[in-house]
């Protein structure tokens, strides 16, 4: 849980340590500001993938599903600057599926996280195997990061791309050429 009262102390702190004063007008309301941003950009520390991916619908069809193009905001554990951009994800169900609404929370669930985009990737995969046990899954992630942008090697514009393939999108490249395809249609 967000400990509010820490984060006001550490952002007043913060403030006084890049030369600061933390008591005018423009900053004295920031420590709280912050604290409450805190509240809503790691939401997902509370949440897990389980509860959004049980809710299931029987299906007769075992085609494949894709969802493209879900924004996604989060912060790199590193540096504590925001990397923002799409995750798109593909599933063959087995027989049954999730709403739609659900991959997307999934996916709210993970980057409302101090995270690398590395391991997010991961994390969406292995949780719709898991819990909702497609024949296999394949999430796509693209990203800017601003640690790359405005700190560091300032390459702004750059993505960082990462991909997870589990089940039978990771044996059959047909598969993978048609996810492809599809999200850049």
């Amino acid at each position: 849980m967000v400990d509010q009262n820490k984060i006001k102390k550490a952002v007043k702190l913060f403030l006084e340590g890049i030369g600061e004063d933390p008591s005018r007008e423009g900053l004295i309301e920031s420590p709280d500001r912050i604290a409450r941003m805190c509240t809503e950009i790691f939401a997902g520390m509370e949440e897990e993938a389980s509860v959004h991916l049980s809710k299931t619908f029987v299906i007769e069809n075992n085609e494949m599903v894709v969802e493209k193009d879900i924004v996604f905001y989060s912060v790199c554990e590193h540096h504590l600057l925001p990397f923002y951009g799409k995750v798109h994800i593909a599933y063959i169900p087995d027989g049954k599926v999730v709403g739609l609404s659900k991959l997307a929370r999934t996916v709210e669930t993970y980057a409302r996280r101090p995270q690398i985009q590395e391991q997010m990737t991961g994390q969406i995969a292995e949780s719709i195997m898991k819990y909702l046990k497609p024949q296999g899954v394949m999430v796509m992630v693209e990203a800017e990061h601003m640690c790359m942008t405005m700190r560091g090697v300032k390459k702004p514009g750059s993505r960082t791309v990462t991909l997870s393939k589990q089940g039978c999108f990771a044996e059959n490249p047909y598969l993978q050429d048609t996810f492809f395809r599809m999200i850049h249609e």
